[in-house]
């Protein structure tokens, strides 16, 4: 089933559910959009799961409202989603910026999720560092995106290269045979790319983004202790962008989880890694291994 909108009782939301089975709910990052959510799922068969993606509020066509814009109302609304589309249980597969919506819809909403993966989430205050002026013009103006774009096409191989560097320390020769090492894969570099053409965060993403970095910064509790689904937590220990500490300080106040702190991991270390087919291996199995308990 495909679905572009859908009307729930706290607001319309982008969204559609492709693959059937155990039903897998993808909160992307910040900045994202139902194109990323679907980029994160690729590692999912879709014959095992069935995969509901969205764009949260801000991104793309999913608007903010201009009184609910806190993550709590965001945990409601997709609680709302999942109501309107008749799914009572899901696994939250969250990435970044999407940890926050994730861990409020298991602390306000526990009968709705019955296991979480959080990759490099945020579990307490985030933010936003200032960025060089090229970076804001590459990544936040129509004129960026079409030069991504581009180079997307032409020189995929220095996309891939950029997008390593900027989430993560790696440099040098490291970061070349990572980079070396992605662009042989071809799920791997396709993840890659595609996320590449997500994170501008002008245009209809704009919105979003600076709702997420204003509500990131006020975090005091995302309600972690009341969590009561198992997750799975996992973290590249070369990660700038969300640093490990949030996934540490997340498995010391859960309380149920595992962490998998993947060896020099940038923040894309779950897609683009030596480890990473692995990681999602354990992924998928501990999706599997939860949603068939009552």
């Amino acid at each position: 089933m495909a679905i572009n909108q859908v009307q729930t009782r706290a607001g319309p939301v982008e969204a559609e559910v492709t693959g059937t089975g155990i039903p897998i709910l993808i909160l992307h990052g910040s900045p994202g959009g139902i194109d990323a959510a679907r980029t994160m799922s690729h590692f999912l068969d879709k014959h095992v799961f069935q995969c509901i993606c969205l764009s949260r509020p801000g991104y793309l066509n999913t608007s903010l409202s201009r009184t609910h814009r806190s993550i709590d109302d965001e945990a409601d609304l997709v609680a709302a989603l999942l109501d309107a589309l008749q799914i009572p249980r899901v696994g939250v597969l969250a990435w970044s910026g999407g940890g926050g919506v994730a861990y409020q819809l298991a602390a306000r909403h526990p009968q709705r999720v019955f296991a979480m993966v959080a990759i490099a989430a945020v579990s307490k205050a985030w933010i936003a560092p200032k960025t060089p002026l090229a970076e804001r013009v590459m990544f936040g103006t129509k004129f960026g995106a079409k030069v991504v774009d581009f180079m997307s096409a032409k020189v995929p191989e220095h996309v891939v290269q950029g997008a390593l560097e900027g989430e993560g320390s790696l440099r040098g020769e490291e970061l070349e045979t990572l980079a070396k090492q992605v662009m042989e894969d071809p799920a791997q570099r396709q993840v890659v790319l595609e996320m590449a053409s997500t994170v501008n965060v002008g245009g209809p993403r704009k919105e979003g983004w600076l709702n997420d970095v204003k509500n990131f910064a006020a975090i005091k509790s995302l309600g972690l202790e009341q969590v009561q689904c198992p997750v799975l937590l996992v973290h590249g220990d070369a990660d700038t962008d969300a640093v490990p500490s949030y996934s540490e300080d997340a498995h010391a106040r859960l309380p149920l989880s595992i962490l998998v702190m993947m060896p020099r991991g940038t923040h894309l270390c779950f897609y683009a890694h030596p480890q990473a087919r692995e990681v999602q291996a354990q992924a998928t199995k501990f999706f599997w291994d939860h949603a068939q308990r009552p």
